[in-house]
């Protein structure tokens, strides 16, 4: 019996084993799957930031011009003193008269700012006027309604000779000079002298005086020293009758001349040295190319200078005090500018009454008489 069941049990220990052999196999965890290769990221191509953009170049803005300095016009010591209603008073001034010489415009700007200082200086009242011609500024001082002249030199010459007028000042400047000039090695000095100047067209085929004959010619004014009287006497002395060989007029200013031998107005003319350059005359500002149209061919004699003077009944204190007053004007970078701007005064010189007496002389000997050319 125990025999049996030591059989039966070894029966199923076998059994026992053999299922487990037979059973199904372990499952096995399913392997991760491969891992999906991401594909290749796609290149973008690097956008290239935009170009900064250039700001437009700033436009250049030119500076605004310097103002001019104002004149300095600080009352002097020891100036005369006046009541209402007399002479130098601002009901009964002292008038200034001033030669046409040039562009009206400017020098009733120029001299009213003159007459306005010398009367903060001298605490005189001043008002000014420009005559309408050499001649009339002339009869203005002979009939005593101005009693102060700017005049040109032969202006002067009449004056001194019609009605005693006082030379007291003469303008002083830098030499002015041109291509033909044999004097151009005092070009920029200092000198109470100047000259006149023969131009024409640059193509008009004048290059000397006897090329005139025939011409249409062009005088400032009968009594413009460098712009009729000496040119008139430098004609006679080459040939040339200027009231027969040319065909004249006057074109009433040293700018006039010079532009209307520009526009072929003229075939040449007369002018002081040089127009054509001069800042305060500026005729490039409106006719830029007029230095190479227009060009001098000859020169005058040397011609004393124009400046200032008084009636002979001016009281003397007065007269000394105005000619303070502008050699003060002449000394002030304000005051200089103002005179530059009038007639291209660069400074002032005293002088007697025996300044122009030689120059007088010359025009003697060639005839003229001062007393004869008065309009």
């Amino acid at each position: 019996m125990k025999r049996k069941f030591a059989v039966l049990f070894s029966i199923l220990v076998f059994a026992s084993l053999i299922l487990a052999a037979c059973g199904p196999a372990a499952t096995v965890a399913p392997a991760a799957p491969a891992a999906t290769e991401v594909p290749a990221a796609t290149e973008v191509p690097a956008t290239a930031a935009p170009a900064a953009t250039e700001a437009p170049a700033a436009t250049a803005v030119p500076p605004s011009p310097t103002p001019p300095p104002a004149p300095v016009c600080t009352k002097m010591d020891g100036a005369p003193t006046v009541a209402a209603g007399q002479f130098g008073s601002a009901d009964n001034p002292i008038v200034i008269t001033f030669v046409p010489s040039g562009d009206t415009g400017k020098i009733t700007k120029a001299g009213t700012a003159i007459a306005d200082c010398l009367s903060q200086m001298t605490g005189l009242a001043m008002k000014i006027e420009v005559g309408t011609t050499y001649a009339a500024s002339i009869e203005a001082m002979g009939a005593e309604k101005a009693q102060v002249g700017f005049l040109n030199t032969f202006s002067v010459l009449l004056a001194e000779e019609k009605y005693q007028i006082v030379p007291a000042l003469a303008n002083v400047r830098k030499y002015a000079t041109n291509s033909v000039d044999p004097d151009k090695d005092l070009a920029g000095q200092m000198e109470p002298f100047y000259k006149g100047q023969f131009i024409a067209g640059a193509d008009s085929g004048i290059k000397t005086f006897a090329d005139l004959k025939g011409k249409k010619f062009c005088f400032v004014d009968p009594s413009s020293t460098s712009g009729s009287i000496i040119p008139r006497i430098v004609l006679k002395a080459n040939g040339i009758d200027p009231d027969k060989d040319i065909t004249s007029q006057n074109a009433g200013s040293h700018n006039n001349v010079a532009i209307a031998v520009y526009k072929g107005d003229c075939d040449a003319g007369v002018t002081y040295i040089d127009v054509l350059t001069d800042s305060s005359a500026n005729l490039a500002k409106d006719y830029p190319d007029i230095s190479t149209k227009v060009i001098p061919f000859a020169d005058t004699v040397r011609i004393p200078n124009d400046g200032v003077q008084y009636i002979k009944t001016l009281d003397p204190k007065v007269q000394d005090a105005i000619t303070n007053g502008l050699l003060a004007m002449a000394n002030d970078p304000g005051g200089k500018f103002v005179l530059k701007s009038l007639y291209n005064v660069n400074a002032f010189q005293k002088i007697d009454a025996t300044f122009y007496q030689e120059f007088a002389d010359v025009l003697a000997k060639a005839g003229v008489k001062a007393s004869d050319l008065i309009q």
